[in-house]
């Protein structure tokens, strides 16, 4: 952190310091411990003098640790399963392992493909939002296909939720499965992008909220990227 302050930042082949090195250990010793890689950058960074670092010095040093992190990841696994993890920016490392091996099994289920590619068709279609995302209104749900996603997203969320209070992960991801053929009819029959700006903000919010349940552990929709 105070090299990175004062500004002798690796760049190119240039590390005179070695800090590609150094973060790479640093990120192993994290793999095993419950600390919180942003809160050990902030410790260290409070023990300068206030002024000396730069004031986006932690935010810089964070993504070079996740730029590490990603080139120490794939040794183990392929480049889409650690794009997809590490695209959720983990502040903790020690059950990184255990999202990684989530990933892989999720990525040999037959639905995996489909959902992946409706997660990238949903997060684009939240890109276009207009306002706030919020709750969605069920008086404002319209078509049968929307109505039946929403109650498949009620219904997914309390076991998204318990298999993540355990740590189980793959069974966060399996339980996607479930939705896919709500995910489908939806995007077959449903037009998000409604002339009633209210209908279409409610569409929007239903998505959103079935994004949160998809990349709860990894931004499904890097798979196959």
């Amino acid at each position: 952190v105070g090299i990175w302050g004062i500004g002798l930042i690796p760049t190119g082949d240039k590390d005179p310091y070695a800090l590609r090195r150094a973060a790479l250990g640093v990120l192993r010793m994290l793999m095993n411990s419950p600390l919180s890689i942003n809160d050990l950058l902030r410790t260290v960074a409070a023990q300068f003098p206030q002024d000396l670092l730069a004031a986006d010095t932690v935010a810089e040093v964070a993504d070079f640790m996740q730029a590490r992190l990603a080139v120490l990841l794939q040794n183990d696994y392929a480049q889409d399963t650690v794009a997809a993890v590490l695209a959720q920016r983990p502040d903790r490392l020690d059950d990184l392992a255990d999202k990684l091996q989530a990933v892989e099994s999720f990525k040999k289920l037959p639905e995996a493909a489909a959902l992946a590619a409706a997660n990238k068709r949903v997060q684009n279609l939240l890109k276009k939002a207009d306002a706030q995302l919020g709750a969605v209104q069920e008086n404002l749900l319209q078509e049968d296909a929307e109505r039946a996603l929403f109650a498949a997203t009620q219904a997914l969320r309390p076991t998204v939720q318990a298999a993540l209070a355990k740590h189980d992960f793959q069974a966060a991801l399996t339980a996607l499965a479930a939705v896919k053929p709500q995910v489908d009819a939806f995007f077959d029959n449903v037009m998000v992008m409604a002339d009633d700006a209210a209908v279409k903000q409610n569409r929007l919010n239903l998505l959103n909220e079935l994004s949160q349940l998809m990349n709860a552990v990894a931004d499904i929709s890097l798979l196959g990227e």
